[in-house]
């Protein structure tokens, strides 16, 4: 046709962020070199769950009746991806009517509300400045495309949290609790890194080590409508934790 559609334009504007075959995301500004002690800790954790790591989702059913398949098989590279890759997200559309109410006609915008996770060592103000110009500049067809991200004035998107490295007390406290509690050395998830708190607690007491952990335990749903609290985990977790700040010197 002569007028282009506006999924289509939009389409080709999220093209220059995301390799849509892989999910990788294109931008440099986005990535960050992995330290090698967290790729160290993801190959210990990969060996304690396993296929866990992937097959605990609940997959739908795919073609020929098996399941949908993740992006990657690969137990190290998975917990890689969901905390050191940035990845992309489409969370919300706007200028789409439903099915049942389209008609054959072009719409005259899309709207896609994007959620753009990033490594923790990169700014996440930096980040959103690079979208912006990413997605606004040279439009296709000169078409007008605007972004407009969340966050206060002066600070769009939220920067991640990178713990401080373990000293060797800390690091020998934690195995000792972990064994002593769970039957296992500890292992290391690198999640959560984007709550608040932990950077301003990191500034404001830049030498002190940090534990952070979770106290919901197996299937506790977290942030679901079912949500509950593991009662034996969170009996053992609690005494993990008091065993580690006993050792503390």
């Amino acid at each position: 046709g002569v007028v282009p559609s506006s999924f289509r334009i939009l389409r080709q504007v999220l093209d220059r962020l995301e390799d849509s075959s892989t999910g990788r995301l294109l931008p440099g500004a986005f990535h960050c070199d992995i330290p090698g002690d967290r790729i160290t800790q993801a190959r210990a954790t990969a060996d304690i769950l396993g296929e866990a790591v992937w097959n605990r989702f609940t997959w739908a059913c795919g073609a020929d009746g098996g399941f949908a398949l993740p992006t990657t098989t690969d137990n190290v590279e998975a917990l890689l991806n969901r905390t050191w890759r940035p990845t992309l997200s489409v969370t919300g559309v706007d200028g789409m009517p439903p099915v049942s109410n389209a008609g054959n006609v072009l719409r005259p915008y899309t709207a896609f509300k994007l959620s753009l996770r990033l490594p923790p060592l990169v700014d996440g103000n930096e980040a959103a400045q690079a979208l912006k110009t990413l997605l606004e500049d040279n439009a296709p067809y000169n078409a007008k495309v605007t972004f407009h991200p969340d966050g206060r004035v002066g600070q769009w998107g939220a920067t991640g949290w990178n713990a401080p490295s373990l000293s060797s007390w800390l690091e020998e406290s934690l195995n000792a609790a972990s064994n002593a509690h769970f039957g296992a050395p500890c292992g290391y998830i690198g999640q959560g890194g984007t709550i608040p708190l932990m950077n301003v607690l990191e500034k404001g007491f830049p030498k002190a080590q940090m534990m952070v952990c979770g106290v919901l335990g197996p299937k506790s749903n977290a942030h679901g409508p079912n949500e509950f609290l593991h009662l034996p985990y969170g009996k053992k977790l609690t005494a993990a934790v008091a065993q580690v700040i006993a050792a503390m010197p």
